[in-house]
């Protein structure tokens, strides 16, 4: 088969299957979000993670994040109601 026949179809492959997704009330949209793997990103992940634990809020975010991480939505929303005061 040659190249463009076997690109045809793949096109129509892809177009019938965004097609399909639309039927289901589906639409396509990109997003661009940071390269967790590069080494950019560690740096300046550590230095606003070190910003945040340095500022006078850093126990009270900490207290929230580990709520919300382990505990439960009513744990979170008290933590975040008592860092809102």
């Amino acid at each position: 088969m040659s190249t463009s026949k076997r690109l045809k179809a793949t096109r129509d492959k892809v177009a019938a299957h965004r097609n399909r997704l639309r039927k289901q009330g589906l639409r396509p949209i990109q997003i661009w979000v940071p390269d967790v793997r590069s080494p950019d990103f560690a740096v300046e992940a550590h230095r606003q993670s070190q910003a945040v634990a340095k500022s006078r809020y850093g126990k009270k975010d900490q207290d929230f994040i580990d709520a919300i991480s382990t505990g439960t939505t009513n744990e979170a929303r008290r933590n975040l109601d008592d860092c809102r005061r």
